[in-house]
Parts: C-alpha cells; sequence; structure tokens
C-alpha cells in the first residue's frame, strides 16, 4: 500500500495495515491457505485463496500453500494435485509449498512438552463419553477420571500410542484446560488420536495423528505466519488457538482473523455433500459444471479473472450471508461478453431450401468475429442453398410479438440475406422437416426496398456443418438452499442437464479447442469440453445463458 492509497475497504485489510504500522510482526505479513487434500476445491475456497494471496501481494508480503494432511484415511495425492492445479490456474503461485507431515516429529515434540508442563493427559474415554462428558452449553462438563495422571505415565502411555501397541480408539490425549469452560471447545479438547493407518506421504512411520486445533496454529508458528486468515466456524475456536500457542516455545504468534464464509444459493459447499454427489452419481465427477467446483466452474468455462471478479463483488464481511447464483452468473457474462469470440451454432436444426439461390454456389461470407472489437477480425462462413436453422425460430402460428419466421413472412439470416418461407413441408409422420424459401439477392448488407424486416436469426450451412454435442447445464438444485431440507439431495434439478446431440456448427468451430469459449450468437456462452471433445465431435458446455432467465420458460430450458 502507498500513501495515496485509499482505507482498506475490508476489516481484514484494515488489520493487517494496522499491524504493519505498528510493526508488529517487524512489520512483515506472511499468509498461507491450508486446505485438506479430501476433495477438490470449491467456490467458496476460491474466496479463501484470492483473499490470503491478495492480502500478501497488496502488502508485499509471502504466501504458503500447506496440506492438512492429518487424516489420511480421507486424502489422497490425486486431490493435493488437483489443489495446486486449481491455485495456479486462479492465477496465484505460493511461495512455499508445505505440508502439516512434514512437522508430524515437531508435532510429537510439542505434545510432549504439554504433557510435562502438566497441560495435556491420555485419556482412556471413548469418543461416545468424551460427548458425554463435555457437558453443553448449559452445563459444565466433568472431569475424566484419567485427568489425574501423573506425567510419567502419560509419557508412557503416550510413546506407546507413538510405537504402535494399540488398537484404534483405545487412547487419544487431550489438553487439560477448563472443563467448566463457557466455550466448549475449551473442555480438554483432543489433541491426538490413534490411527493405525498408512499415510499417503509418511507411510506406516505414524500410527497417532494429530488433530486440527493443535496443527494448524503451530504450523502456522513454524512457518513464521503473522495473520491466520479462517472462516467465522473458526472463531470459536480461536482461543483454544492463542491457549496452545502460550503453552509453547513457538518462533511466532500469528493473529487468528476471521472472516464470513461463502454460502452460494442452489448449489451446497460441504466436501462430504459434493462427495455424495459424485460418488452416488447425480454428477459425473468433481469437474461436473454442474458442482461449484473449480475444477467444475472451469470446465463449464468460467475463467479464472471471473472468479476473482466474483471474490472481489462479494467483498469480506464479518456476517455470514447467501449470495445470489445470478451474481456468479452476471460476473462471467460480463466477462464473456467482453472477450468471448462469436460462432454460430444451431442446437436443433430446422432445414431451410431456398429454391432461388443458384443451385452450386457457395459464398464466403465475413462476420465479425466480435461486434465491439473490430481488432479481432472476421471469419469466413460460407452460405449456401440448404441451411439449418433453429427449430424455434419458425412458428406456423407464432404467438404474440413473435418475430422470427412464419409461413409467408420474412425474416433476415444473421449477416446474409432476407428470406421467405414459401411452403412447409411435412414427413409421413406430419412433422415439419423442410421449409421451401425464396431469399432477396439485393438484400446482403442493405435493407430490403419498400418493406420492413425485423427478425435476424442465425444459421449454418447444411454443406459445410460440423457436427457437435451441446449440454445445456443448468443449475443443480432447484430450491435457493437445498441444506435446509432433510435430504438435501430431494433438491435436485431434474432438468440441469440436456443433451443435444445432433447439433450443427458453423465450420470455423471445428479448430475449436478443449476450453475455450464462444459466444454461440442469440444462444449463449459456450466452452469446449476439455474432456470429451474430440476432432470427430465436438462437445461444447453451456456456461451461461445470454441473460438472466432463471425461472422463466426460456429457449434451452
Amino acid at each position: 500500500m502507498t500513501e495515496q492509497d485509499p482505507t482498506p475497504v475490508d476489516f481484514v485489510r484494515q488489520e493487517v495495515v494496522a499491524d504493519t504500522d505498528s510493526s508488529r510482526y517487524d512489520g512483515r505479513v506472511v499468509t498461507r491457505f491450508p486446505p485438506e487434500p479430501n476433495g477438490y476445491l470449491h467456490i467458496g475456497h476460491a474466496k479463501s485463496i484470492c483473499l490470503n494471496f491478495g492480502v500478501a501481494a497488496e502488502y508485499s508480503g509471502t504466501c504458503n500453500l500447506r496440506f492438512d494432511d492429518t487424516n489420511p484415511e480421507k486424502e489422497s495425492v490425486d486431490y493435493m494435485k488437483a489443489i495446486e492445479r486449481d491455485v495456479q490456474w486462479l492465477g496465484f503461485e505460493w511461495t512455499k509449498l508445505r505440508h502439516a507431515s512434514e512437522y508430524f516429529e515437531k508435532l510429537y515434540g510439542y505434545a510432549v512438552e504439554l504433557i510435562r508442563g502438566g497441560n495435556a493427559y491420555v485419556d482412556s474415554l471413548s469418543a461416545e463419553q468424551i460427548r458425554e462428558y463435555r457437558g453443553n452449553l448449559t452445563e459444565p462438563g466433568r472431569e475424566s477420571p484419567d485427568r489425574l495422571r501423573s506425567m510419567e505415565e502419560n509419557l508412557e502411555l503416550f510413546r506407546r500410542m507413538r510405537d504402535g501397541e494399540f488398537e484404534d480408539g483405545a487412547y487419544v490425549l487431550r489438553a487439560r484446560i477448563d472443563m467448566a469452560s463457557g466455550n466448549i471447545n475449551m473442555r480438554d479438547p483432543v489433541l491426538y488420536r490413534i490411527r493405525n493407518i498408512h499415510h499417503q506421504r509418511t507411510g506406516n512411520l505414524w500410527n497417532l495423528y494429530p488433530m486440527y486445533d493443535f496443527t494448524h496454529c503451530i504450523s502456522d508458528a513454524l512457518e513464521g505466519i503473522t495473520h491466520s486468515l479462517c472462516t467465522l466456524e473458526f472463531e470459536d475456536h480461536r482461543p483454544l488457538y492463542d491457549w496452545i500457542l502460550n503453552q509453547l516455545d513457538v518462533p511466532c504468534h500469528p493473529q487468528q482473523i476471521e472472516f464470513a464464509r461463502l454460502s452460494l444459493e442452489y448449489t451446497v459447499m460441504s466436501k462430504r455433500k459434493l462427495n455424495l454427489l459424485v460418488t452416488e452419481g447425480h454428477v459425473s465427477g468433481w469437474d461436473d459444471p454442474r458442482v461449484p467446483t473449480i475444477a467444475g466452474l472451469r470446465r463449464a468455462g468460467f475463467t479464472p479473472a471471473s472468479i476473482r471478479g466474483f471474490c472481489e463483488r462479494i467483498g469480506v464481511t464479518k456476517k455470514d450471508a447467501w449470495i445470489e447464483m445470478g451474481v456468479l452468473e452476471n460476473v462471467i457474462r460480463d466477462d464473456l461478453n467482453q472477450n468471448a469470440p462469436r460462432a454460430m451454432a444451431v442446437l436443433r436444426p430446422l432445414k431451410i431450401l431456398i429454391e432461388n439461390y443458384p443451385e452450386e454456389q457457395v459464398e464466403d461470407l465475413k462476420l465479425p468475429n466480435h461486434p465491439q472489437k473490430p481488432e479481432l477480425g472476421t471469419r469466413k462462413v460460407p452460405f449456401g442453398r440448404t441451411l439449418f436453422i433453429e427449430q424455434d425460430d419458425f412458428a406456423e402460428v407464432p404467438p404474440p410479438k413473435f418475430k422470427r419466421l412464419i409461413p409467408g413472412g420474412e425474416v433476415r439470416l444473421r449477416g446474409a440475406y432476407v428470406i421467405r418461407c414459401e411452403e412447409v413441408i411435412r414427413d409421413s409422420n406430419g412433422e415439419i422437416n423442410l421449409l421451401r424459401c425464396t431469399y432477396d439477392a439485393d438484400t446482403l448488407g442493405r435493407k430490403p426496398e419498400g418493406r420492413k424486416v425485423k427478425g435476424v436469426v442465425h444459421w449454418v450451412s447444411e454443406q459445410h456443418a460440423v457436427d457437435g454435442e451441446i449440454r445445456l447445464y443448468d443449475r443443480l438444485f432447484s430450491v435457493p438452499n437445498p441444506e435446509s431440507m432433510n435430504d438435501f439431495r430431494e433438491a435436485l434439478n431434474p432438468d440441469s442437464l440436456k443433451v443435444l446431440d445432433q447439433c450443427k456448427l458453423e465450420p470455423s468451430l471445428a479448430k475449436a479447442v478443449g476450453g475455450e469459449r464462444y459466444q454461440f450468437e442469440r444462444t449463449g456462452y459456450f466452452c469446449v469440453d476439455a474432456i470429451d471433445s474430440s476432432e470427430q465431435k465436438k462437445v461444447f458446455n453451456r456456461t451461461v445463458t445470454l441473460r438472466d432467465s432463471w425461472g422463466k420458460t426460456a429457449r434451452g430450458r
């Protein structure tokens, strides 16, 4: 920050500025993003990523990426790789890559230090008994019968826990604090538990693993973190964070600052629930464009800039609030409207024959790649005698204010000629399979004389069309807050995905590669699916409609 910069806009940055101005931590700013590698990152994590890396960058500091890998039963190296990929895709680079497992030996040593200081003990109560003894918000807890073990016995039992002499659940290590505390987190919390399980990085070296509350604060201190930024659910854990560090000889005592987590309507953020959606087959995987993971958003066509812009728009507050899905959709809409090249794609083809157009003639029309950005140039779009238009762009009995093609009516083809529908041809089942039309040869780039044509429709030449599959993704849930239901899966939207596999694309899209984004004129914004698309068949995922049409009857729903 410079002297000309305005006062920081949120309370987190205000506290950071106050600390740097007072030379707390010698003026250093060191943050970290500490995900558990038990699933993919989602849009809520993006908010934390942008905040932690953003604060570090703004105040000439550093930011670490640290994996909280203390629960190997649910974690994997694959999740770690996915997290690294997502952080980098968002546009951030960490100063150091760390794992909590790197500190297992030091953490064990600090636990021994707590035991020697009379601040921790080995307990044989079961998890159920510990919950029972803990009490509740109106009643104090009861002390465990093992709370008065001698230091020597605690040290010996803790050593044997490490050596793998006991079964899972036989013992835990607990902090000795205050069973009558008004903060239940301070009622002798568990610091270590026995888990005889292989760890993805340390193998079978350890038979007991530290709990998050013990690991996190010490890891912060060992890395010299100055500002430990976390979401509001950890506010009640802050006294424990500080208590643990106050009992130990650690190199640094970071300041924990809590901010409101991101709750986005029409989706769920819980990794457990997202995992259920994946494992039960409600979605195709962690990168399904309908789930709010960063991988899913990327596959849907969201840009890193749009996600960073969304996080900036919602800001950093101290109060949890629900964010409307429309806010996220509008951010990517604005981004792609400015930056996505245009193309034409017919989702539900209806064939038209222009009878008075020369049978063998093909014209290469020049259409702009972006109407507001001439610097992006033009593309050639072939025009011939037989074309495809959208089924929805023709109506035999038009509704009020219908401005597209009707029997005997005229419409302009985008960037081409005005055509008139002369006859409707049906198949043996009575379904419309062809429109016989004529065109006005004097209307290429000019208005027809003596009449006004209001409608404009997009089209693709039959002879040159590229076959494509288009996936119309919509909101995964049909209610704003699915987590308010007894079973969130009951709110799944049955129309969250429609697959159209007979689509016709303009030939320029034959060269489209995975991840490229386009505005399909008059239809929406789409992204080439980087996994399923091939040279033989292009697959496009809908990112967002041209305008917010949720809850309304709209094309593609």
